[in-house]
């Protein structure tokens, strides 16, 4: 079986953030029993990242892998903290920055040299194929998985499905 990079890029982040997106909604449609400003804040522990964090750091690992693998500038968010609505909006801006990247750009980039930057400035040189697999995926799924506890820990009804998402055909 081969696997592209496109495939365990694009074809990865693409639904799990929209599987982020829905659990989002379900945040929403909790916060009518709490101040969203304290749902958005919510973190598992004082030195790890709130919530609203957390799905903005899926959000930027998605983004930057796939920019880097294409070659391409990611698209960036304005620095203002976003409410439930405006996490919303980005996720479905970094679904539609992602699907539009060149597929073949990002298929190639598995040997190619790619620098990360941090957000201290810091960089790291990676192959395409080892930013991917042994960084920006575990990162993303990190991110995303601590936003989905969050949101367990907070009272709001979700099951493993709304972190999974529908069966996808292979």
């Amino acid at each position: 079986m081969t696997i592209s990079v496109y495939e365990a890029s694009v074809g990865v982040f693409v639904p799990y953030l929209g599987n982020l997106s829905g659990l989002l909604d379900h945040a929403s449609a909790y916060a009518r029993n709490i101040d969203p400003a304290v749902l958005l804040g919510m973190r598992l522990y004082p030195n790890m990242y709130s919530f609203r964090q957390q799905v903005g750091e899926a959000n930027r690992h998605a983004i930057a892998c796939c920019a880097l693998l294409a070659g391409q500038e990611p698209i960036r968010f304005s620095d203002i903290e976003p409410d439930l609505d405006e996490l919303k909006r980005r996720i479905a801006a970094a679904i539609d920055f992602v699907q539009s990247l060149p597929r073949a750009a990002i298929d190639e980039a598995g040997d190619k040299e790619v620098v990360f930057t941090f957000k201290s400035g810091a960089q790291r040189k990676f192959t395409g194929r080892s930013l991917l697999l042994s960084f920006s995926v575990p990162q993303f799924f990190f991110h995303v998985t601590t936003a989905y506890d969050i949101l367990r820990h907070a009272g709001v009804d979700l099951v493993k499905k709304d972190f999974l998402g529908p069966p996808r055909p292979a």
